[in-house]
C-alpha cells in the first residue's frame, strides 16, 4: 500500500454487508486466559492484526504452544496458571491490550522478563498498575522515565497484602490486568478502585471472559471486586470471538451518513462489547437501527437529518471518536464529552482530531477531556488527513468521503493495528 491513500466522494449500493474481523479486547484476552487455563482451548474467529500478533508472539516465547488449524482459529495449549519460560525479552509494539495484561501476568508469576514496546508505548503511563502489583510484592523496575515502559520485572515475593487499591481513571486495562493475574496467585484478593472508574464496559468484557474460563468475580458496583481464593482458569473447549464492535462503528456511521442500509455481521444484540451502545447513539441523531442475534444494520430515512448531539461518551471511549467525524454531517455545534482516556491512546486523540477536522474546515475547541465541534457551512476539498500511527484516525476520516468530498489519508497501513484489510472492505461498499 502506497503512503496515502485518496478516496474520492461515493455513494453506497442500496444495501450493503459487512463480516467484521474479531474484537481485539476480546482477542487478546482470551489468548491470555487460554494460555493461563489448565487445558486445550480453541479460539474461533480470532482478529488477525498488529496487535494480536505481538501478543501471539510473546506468548510463543513465554514457552505456550499454539496450533493453527484454519483461517482466523488456533488451538491454544494452556499451562495451568505457569509460563515454561521464565526468562524473556518481549517487544509488545503499541499494543496496550497485550501489554498490560501481560506486565500484570508475568509479574505476579515472577521471573526475568524485560517488556517494551515502539516510542509512544513509551509513553504511554503504566505507573498505576505497576504500583498495584508492587504492593503484591512484585519486582517491577521502570527503565526509562517513571511511571512508563520499558520494564524489567523480577521475582516476586508474596507480601500476604490482600487489598490492592488502583487508580481508576486514566485506563481500565490497569483493572482488566490486575483481574486476570491475581487469581494466579490461589489468594482471596480485594480490588478497589479509587475514584471513577472510566470505560466501565470494558471492565464487563474482562469479567465475562474470566467467568467463561472458570473464575467467577465478585463486582460490587465497579468500586470493590473480589478474586475468590483456589481459582484457576479452566478453558471452555471452544471460544468464539465476537465481531470487533469498535471497527463496526465506521460502518455503522457509513449507514447513517449515506443513507444506505449498512449492515455488519459477527456482533448482535448479545454482544458483551460495550462499544454496540454505538448504535444506540446514532439512534438518537437519525439513524434506523435493526438488531439480529448476529448482526446489527443501520440506515436512514430520507427525509430524517443527522441530527446534532451533546454526548457524555464515557461508555464508549473508542466508538465516540468516529461521532467527532459524524458531527460534520449535522449543521449544528456537537459536543463529546469525558473522553480524557482519548489522550494516553495511540496518540493524544483530543489533539489529533481537533487538528484533523480544522483540515475539513471544522471550527473545534479542545478541553482537557472533551471536544466541541461547529460543522462548516461547506467542507473544505482534498484535505490531507495526518493519522499519527493511530488506526482509528485513519477509519474514521474514510467517512468524510461520503459527505461529498474527496478525502486523503496518510499512511493508511497505521489500520494494521486493528483491521488490515480496512480500506479494501470500506471500498467495497461504494455503488
Amino acid at each position: 500500500m502506497t503512503d496515502f491513500i485518496t478516496l474520492a466522494p461515493r455513494q453506497l449500493q442500496s444495501h450493503n454487508t459487512v463480516a467484521l474481523p474479531g474484537s481485539k479486547s476480546i482477542s487478546n484476552r482470551t489468548l491470555l486466559l487460554a494460555a493461563l487455563s489448565d487445558n486445550t482451548c480453541e479460539i474461533r474467529s480470532l482478529l488477525k492484526s498488529d496487535d494480536t500478533d505481538r501478543m501471539l508472539e510473546a506468548l510463543q516465547q513465554l514457552g505456550i504452544a499454539l496450533h493453527p488449524q484454519s483461517a482466523g482459529c488456533l488451538r491454544v495449549t494452556g499451562q495451568g496458571g505457569t509460563f515454561p519460560n521464565t526468562q524473556a525479552d518481549l517487544f509488545l509494539g503499541n499494543a496496550g491490550t497485550a501489554f498490560r495484561p501481560l506486565t500484570a501476568a508475568l509479574a505476579i508469576l515472577g521471573g526475568d522478563y524485560h517488556l517494551h514496546g515502539v516510542p509512544r508505548m513509551h509513553e504511554r503511563p503504566i505507573g498505576d498498575l505497576v504500583d498495584a502489583l508492587r504492593l503484591t510484592g512484585a519486582q517491577v523496575d521502570y527503565l526509562g522515565n517513571d511511571g512508563y515502559p520499558p520494564l524489567q520485572i523480577h521475582t516476586r515475593t508474596d507480601n500476604q497484602v490482600r487489598q490492592i487499591p488502583i487508580k481508576g481513571n486514566v485506563s481500565s486495562q490497569f483493572l482488566t490486568a490486575l483481574l486476570m493475574a491475581l487469581p494466579l496467585t490461589g489468594q482471596a484478593f480485594d480490588i478497589q478502585v479509587q475514584g471513577d472508574l472510566i470505560s466501565k464496559p470494558y471492565i464487563d468484557i474482562t469479567l465475562n471472559l474470566m467467568k467463561q474460563f472458570g473464575v467467577n468475580v465478585e463486582n460490587e458496583a465497579y468500586q470493590t471486586f473480589r478474586i475468590p481464593a483456589n481459582a484457576r482458569y479452566h478453558a471452555p473447549e471452544i471460544v468464539n470471538v465476537e465481531g470487533d464492535a469498535s471497527s463496526a462503528s465506521y460502518f455503522l456511521a457509513a449507514g447513517l451518513l449515506s443513507g444506505k442500509a449498512v449492515r455488519v455481521t459477527g456482533l448482535g444484540k448479545n454482544a458483551i462489547q460495550g462499544d454496540v451502545a454505538f448504535a444506540r447513539e446514532l439512534e438518537k441523531i437519525g439513524a434506523s437501527v435493526v438488531w439480529g442475534d448476529d448482526f446489527i444494520e443501520v440506515s436512514r430515512a430520507e427525509n430524517q437529518a443527522v441530527l446534532p448531539f451533546d454526548l457524555d461518551a464515557n461508555h464508549i471511549p473508542d466508538a465516540a471518536m468516529t461521532l467527532a467525524v459524524v458531527a460534520l454531517a449535522t449543521g449544528a455545534p456537537c459536543s463529546i464529552r469525558n473522553i480524557g482516556s482519548w489522550r494516553f491512546k495511540e496518540t493524544d486523540r483530543i489533539a489529533a482530531m481537533a487538528n484533523e477536522l480544522r483540515k475539513v474546515g471544522a471550527t473545534v475547541v479542545e478541553e482537557p477531556e472533551a471536544i466541541h465541534i461547529t460543522p462548516p457551512a461547506t467542507l473544505t476539498n482534498n484535505a490531507m488527513i495526518d493519522t499519527y500511527d493511530d488506526h482509528r484516525m485513519a477509519m474514521c476520516f474514510s467517512l468524510v468521503s461520503l459527505l461529498g468530498v474527496s478525502v486523503t489519508i496518510n499512511d493508511p497501513k497505521c489500520t494494521h493495528k486493528t483491521f488490515p484489510t480496512y480500506f479494501d472492505v470500506f471500498n467495497g461498499l461504494s455503488a
